[in-house]
């Protein structure tokens, strides 16, 4: 028998179908925000949605990309938290949510990035801006090009703090958790997400986090609020318990309390009813050996990604189906087997798994060496 049939049941704690329909809420919800995303973080996957994709002024939320790019500019080495940023004239002179830098003072990016998140600092945005990109049109143009790249279509910002009425300046709910996600998978940013209260300039100016569910809600660990009487009242919310992490996007809430209840409740509603299933930690896949290979097995292994988001009491399993053998040559990412994964007899997944590693055909030479060498 050339193909092996293994079964292995990973029981994990779960009963109902392995998803609900994304918008099966949406009536029972009643959120007072005009759009409304949720996102599981480690997956993208969206559990609920209302005008997702319609065009919204963001306000202060458009500041999770420009906290996205100071993120990625640390984690290439081309910025350090360490280096010092000058503020402008015109940093200086911006106006709500500001911690008054005065025009030729400077901070460090990390007291910078603080302002920014927790402070929603529009002076420090600016100034990180123009630290960057030299002016903040041409970080705005980078804010774009970035979005871009993410698959973004219902975005386009003219600057990096959203202070705009500009028609011009718009993004989405669903690219809000998009962008959130993408700050979120910048593990120490948590360090600054998280932040209550702090201060700055030595103690002596002190920083308040505008995102009240910080302090209030269980596993809070960020993101971004915001408000212009355009936007109204804003909010990308993550939070995380035990290994389960959801992004909530609320835009144009009418009120600030408002903006927070409808973020619980979709928080509330997220980890009550799913959580994420992870075929590689439940599923032991055993070796295939390589038929004339340089090596005589591989150890097949699951691609990235491919964790299931699944209803919270579905009982879940997984069925392997891998050859006994292969013959070589066998390159790295082949394809050498499936593992499906079922609800019951259904089956909600496939997941193809594949070699780790190139595994080249042996030569004649080396055949009968190791011929010769086994008498």
């Amino acid at each position: 028998m050339k193909r092996a049939l293994i079964w292995i049941l990973a029981f994990v704690l779960l009963t109902s179908p392995v998803l609900a329909a994304p918008d099966a809420q949406s009536d029972s919800m009643q959120l007072s925000a005009d759009a409304a995303v949720l996102m599981e973080q480690q997956t993208g996957q969206i559990l609920y949605e209302k005008n997702a994709h319609e065009h919204l002024a963001p306000a202060s939320v458009t500041k999770v990309m420009t906290i996205l790019l100071i993120a990625e500019m640390i984690d290439s080495g081309a910025m350090q938290l360490t280096d010092p940023v000058t503020a402008s004239a015109t940093a200086a002179a911006m106006g709500g949510s500001q911690v008054y830098l005065e025009a030729g003072e400077s901070m460090t990016v990390d007291e910078m990035l603080k302002c920014i998140v927790v402070a929603s600092a529009n002076d420090c945005a600016v100034a990180m801006a123009e630290h960057i990109s030299g002016t903040e049109t041409a970080f705005a143009d980078r804010m774009n090009q970035r979005a871009a790249e993410l698959g973004l279509q219902d975005t386009h910002f003219v600057n990096c703090t959203g202070l705009t009425d500009d028609d011009a300046h718009y993004t989405s709910a669903y690219d809000i958790a998009v962008m959130s996600r993408e700050v979120m998978r910048h593990a120490w940013l948590r360090d600054y997400t998280t932040i209550w209260m702090d201060n700055i300039r030595g103690g002596e100016f002190g920083l308040s986090n505008t995102n009240k569910l910080v302090r209030n809600y269980q596993g809070a660990t960020g993101l971004k609020t915001g408000f212009t009487n355009k936007a109204m009242y804003c909010l990308s919310a993550t939070a995380q318990r035990d290994n389960d992490a959801f992004i909530a996007v609320v835009l144009h809430a009418p009120s600030s309390a408002e903006r927070f209840e409808d973020a619980q409740a979709l928080l509330n509603y997220a980890f009550a009813n799913f959580t994420v299933y992870s075929p590689a930690a439940n599923t032991v896949l055993p070796p295939v050996r390589i038929q004339l290979g340089t090596c005589q097995s591989i150890q097949p292994v699951f691609p990235d990604g491919s964790e299931i988001v699944t209803a919270k009491g579905s009982e879940l399993s997984c069925r392997c189906e891998l050859p006994e053998s292969l013959p070589a040559p066998v390159k790295a990412g082949d394809e050498i087997g499936t593992v499906s994964v079922l609800n019951g007899e259904q089956v909600v997944q496939q997941i193809s798994v594949t070699a780790p590693e190139d595994v080249p055909r042996i030569t004649v030479k080396e055949l009968w060496k190791t011929i010769l060498g086994a008498l």
